[in-house]
């Protein structure tokens, strides 16, 4: 079993910054690829971004590309996600979610274990 916990959001300008993070409990963190999704008010659940077991592949959603980089530290059991140039359309509750197969993935479907999420509000 796999626990995971947000943390990092808030409230903040157009064109500011957040980090968010996943703290993962398990031993076996390292084995699993982790994505980044989000759910804005009204809508559907999207994909943000994703990373591979090692960091080695990531893959963002054209609407943030070029604005946000995910990262992981397999030492201390923890994902990130760096959002820069943020935007009103940015808003949203943040999950992030570990893939045991290590599926380079933008299904949800495909992914075993989901954080309860961590609220981003960008005003403009």
């Amino acid at each position: 079993q796999v626990q995971l916990v947000e943390s990092g959001g808030g409230l903040v300008q157009d064109g500011g910054s957040l980090r968010l993070s996943c703290a993962a409990s398990g031993r076996t963190f390292s084995r699993y690829a982790m994505g980044w999704f989000r759910q804005a008010p009204g809508k559907e659940r999207e994909f943000v971004a994703l990373i591979s077991w090692s960091g080695g592949s990531t893959h963002y959603a054209d609407s943030v590309k070029g604005r946000f980089t995910i990262s992981r530290d397999n030492a201390k059991n923890t994902v990130y996600l760096q959002m820069n140039s943020l935007k009103p359309e940015d808003t949203a509750v943040y999950h992030c979610a570990a893939d045991m197969l290590n599926r380079i993935t933008t299904i949800q479907a495909n992914y075993n274990y989901w954080g309860q999420g961590t609220q981003v509000t960008v005003s403009s």
